[in-house]
């Protein structure tokens, strides 16, 4: 596919407000942006990933002179760490604008000049209730006990001459655009939120230009008048572009917008005024808006006066680009809210990543150099009972991915991958290669199983490069890959072309395993919770772990308990689980503490069924789970779950469910 029929993507983050350093917050959304802009690519897109910092207003403007600068002063060394942590997340986007530049500049007093011109802006003097943080209006009914309803700070009545953006002529026109383009504001609940809450109830026409600070676009032939910061920031998403310059080239090939990744707080003025403002320049508007929740803490959203911010540049020293790259997109469905804790952190990194991967590739290159001399069998189609099962997968998990992304459901895509790596992980178990290895008649069958695993990382090395940017690199180095058609996307969709008598390379482990404890007492105290104990640190979050033990019921004859209604019954969440790991507690004869994955988190559940399995029995089933218990601590060992079993005398058997049944299905 050649540059100039290549299919165009652009996609933007907001433009963030450089008042202070950025957390993990910020990072959150750009990753986002960044995994997207990178499937794009590898899918043969030519992406625009616009990226940038909104520096005007009359926060800067304060916060400059509190710091005794002038406010360029300010925000250019603002803007400085703010370049240093997109680079340190790898964020591969095309373009970053300031809207302090004179490109951007320019053409925001070119388009109010035009709207003025036109009569959809207008002067008069407005007094109403202003959030200077938000830089933002609202009426009384707007207000949530008294304070802004996008940051909870308080409000103060300005009065002043303001030029003001005829909305309510745009409304009935907005509302027929929400119906003809259902999917232009992503989740659907923030469309309905902004019918009901700012269109149905009358749209207001609204205040653009400021004459309180003079940090901002003049307003031509009215100086003292500052162009508001909804027109001045909304435009640079076309100003970036060239719109309005001597060269409109990338604005005529990228525009409109495919995708504005923005916050939930600013929806309003991304679904509201940005259309309304492109509809007066009569301009194309912009194909979706996905607004993402927030990623809180415990105690709600991040802030420096509760000492609970996260910066994400300590845990990239610290852990590893790959590893927050993960948790951010993995952890928290893309659109809803989530919270951050140290605990579900560290669990990330070492079930998911150290456990299921980084021991899957070890264990493959470490049985190709053990039986193979280190050089990967060539392929010889389907010969154990259990081939065909993985390569079926594994070509069929590059559409589950694409799905996925195409809707930007980053952790389903990745939860598809991680399906991927246990199921590789169990073949392993099923195949039995140490087995095999014994037998010289099966030499054909371990051969097939080598390149079997190493076929698997292939693939899966590739689905994950809009996600990880380094591992990937890793895995295929270790498997003797270079860059080329067999790291290509397309070519995930065919099984068995690894090259044979490839050599592989034994190297470090691509995410060592931590030690919980001491990492999530490291995490707290970085943002600034003090000194936790090694035990409560350890200790997952009652919040959002259960437990209580799993212990088989015996009976001598059929009995009834107390009935039930089916409402207390409805209480009970059971979920598909898949048993990763599982290890008898010394001087416990009865109990074994396995670990569990939920498809959107793992679990550790302490069973009573020791003396009716062994360890490899359990690896790789399918169970349920019983995942709203409270948790408890059985033996020293923390149990969040409680898996189902039935017996009778002394037998005992657990409740599975099949193996295509998705990990976390919820079971009715």
């Amino acid at each position: 596919m050649s540059e100039t029929t290549k299919p165009s993507f652009y996609i933007t983050t907001p433009i963030y407000y450089p008042s202070d350093k950025l957390h993990i917050g910020h990072a959150y959304t750009t990753v986002a942006g960044d995994a997207m802009a990178r499937y794009k690519r590898l899918r043969g897109y030519d992406v625009w990933y616009l990226t940038g910092t909104d520096e005007h207003g009359q926060k800067i403007e304060r916060k400059a002179q509190e710091k005794g600068k002038t406010p360029q002063q300010f925000v250019d060394d603002i803007v400085v760490t703010i370049k240093e942590l997109w680079k340190k997340l790898d964020i591969s986007n095309d373009d970053f604008i300031r809207t302090t530049e004179d490109r951007h500049k320019a053409v925001v007093e070119q388009i109010f000049d035009q709207l003025l011109q036109q009569g959809d802006i207008y002067k008069g003097n407005y007094e109403g209730l202003y959030c200077t943080p938000c830089e933002s209006f609202f009426l009384e009914r707007q207000l949530v006990n008294g304070n802004c309803p996008d940051c909870g700070r308080p409000v103060e009545l300005v009065k002043e001459e303001s030029y003001f953006f005829r909305m309510s002529k745009y409304a009935d026109r907005l509302l027929q655009f929400y119906e003809e383009n259902p999917e232009f504001i992503q989740p659907e609940s923030r469309k309905n939120e902004m019918i009901n809450n700012f269109i149905k109830p009358g749209l207001e026409d609204l205040a653009v230009s400021r004459t309180t600070f003079d940090w901002g676009v003049k307003v031509k032939g009215d100086p003292k008048h500052v162009v508001y910061v909804w027109i001045d920031a909304l435009s640079n998403y076309i100003t970036a572009l060239g719109y309005g310059s001597d060269n409109q080239s990338r604005y005529d090939k990228f525009w409109p917008a495919d995708v504005h990744l923005v916050g939930k707080e600013i929806v309003r003025f991304h679904t509201i005024y940005w259309p309304i403002m492109l509809m007066a320049l009569d301009l194309p508007l912009p194909k979706k808006v996905f607004a993402h929740g927030w990623l809180l803490m415990k105690d709600g959203k991040m802030s420096k006066s509760k000492g609970n911010v996260v910066d994400p540049v300590t845990l990239i020293d610290r852990y590893g680009l790959d590893a927050l790259r993960y948790y951010l997109l993995r952890e928290v469905p893309f659109g809803a809210d989530g919270t951050f804790t140290p605990e579900n952190f560290v669990e990330r990194i070492n079930f998911d990543l150290a456990n299921d991967l980084g021991n899957l590739l070890n264990r493959t290159i470490a049985m190709i150099d053990k039986y193979f001399g280190g050089n990967v069998p060539a392929y010889d189609g389907i010969v154990t009972a259990f081939d065909e099962t993985l390569s079926t997968l594994a070509i069929g998990t590059a559409d589950q991915v694409e799905a996925a992304m195409e809707r930007m459901e980053f952790s389903v895509a990745l939860t598809a991958i991680w399906q991927l790596v246990s199921r590789t992980n169990k073949y392993i178990d099923e195949t039995q290669p140490w087995t095999l290895a014994k037998n010289e008649e099966k030499r054909g069958e371990l051969a097939s199983v080598m390149h079997h695993l190493a076929e698997s990382l292939r693939i899966i090395s590739i689905l994950l490069q809009p996600f990880l940017t380094n591992a990937p690199l890793k895995i295929r180095a270790q498997l003797g890959l270079t860059e080329g058609a067999l790291t290509d996307w397309n070519s995930t969709k065919q099984f068995g072309q690894f090259p044979g008598g490839t050599k592989v390379a034994k190297g470090d482990p691509i995410f060592p395993r931590l030690d919980v404890a001491e990492e999530t007492s490291f995490i707290a105290i970085s943002m600034g919770g003090g000194t936790a104990s090694a035990e409560a640190a350890a200790e997952p979050a009652a919040a959002e772990t259960v437990a209580a033990p799993a212990a088989p019921v015996e009976t001598e004859a059929p009995a009834t308990k107390e009935e039930i209604a089916i409402d207390e019954f409805a209480k009970v969440e059971l979920r598909v689980a898949q048993v990763l790991a599982a290890e008898p507690i010394p001087k416990a004869d009865k109990l074994l503490k396995l670990q569990l994955d939920l498809g959107f988190e793992k679990r550790q559940v302490v069973s009573g069924i020791a003396k009716f399995y062994t360890p490899e029995q359990l690896v790789g089933r399918k169970v349920i789970c019983v995942t709203n218990l409270k948790p408890v601590k059985l033996r020293g060992e923390m149990s969040q779950g409680m898996i189902l079993a039935a017996s009778h005398g002394d037998q005992l058997t657990l409740a599975t469910v099949p193996d295509d049944m998705p990990n976390g299905a919820i079971v009715k």
